[in-house]
């Protein structure tokens, strides 16, 4: 069965984000698009709305059935340094991967 692993960090996150914006059903939704310098390319949004192809991990991460396949398996962090702060991904399926961690080929 496709999974993905969230994180506390990644879970705390949303957390503030669901209070910030009064929105008690807010996640992180990650689709997976073909571009970028590796071959594929996360998309990273913030989604109430959950469509009938969806999986919803640990209540807070949503990926759709053509995204998961290539995302199975990965954690969900989220990082904050001092240049900034963001969600990170994981991927063990990733064979190659590009500099900004944004792209990654299979």
């Amino acid at each position: 069965m496709a999974e993905i692993i969230v994180d506390e960090s990644a879970i705390k996150r949303i957390k503030q984000l669901r209070e910030q914006r009064g929105e008690d059903k807010l996640m992180l939704r990650i689709t997976v698009e073909g571009g970028g310098c590796s071959g594929f390319q996360y998309n990273m949004s913030l989604s109430s709305d959950v469509a009938e192809d969806d999986h919803v991990f640990a209540g807070f991460v949503v990926s759709d059935d053509i995204s998961l396949p290539l995302i199975s398996g990965s954690t969900v962090k989220f990082e904050e340094t001092l240049v900034g702060a963001e969600f990170k991904i994981n991927n063990p399926n990733a064979a190659t991967g590009c500099g900004c961690g944004a792209s990654f080929g299979v």
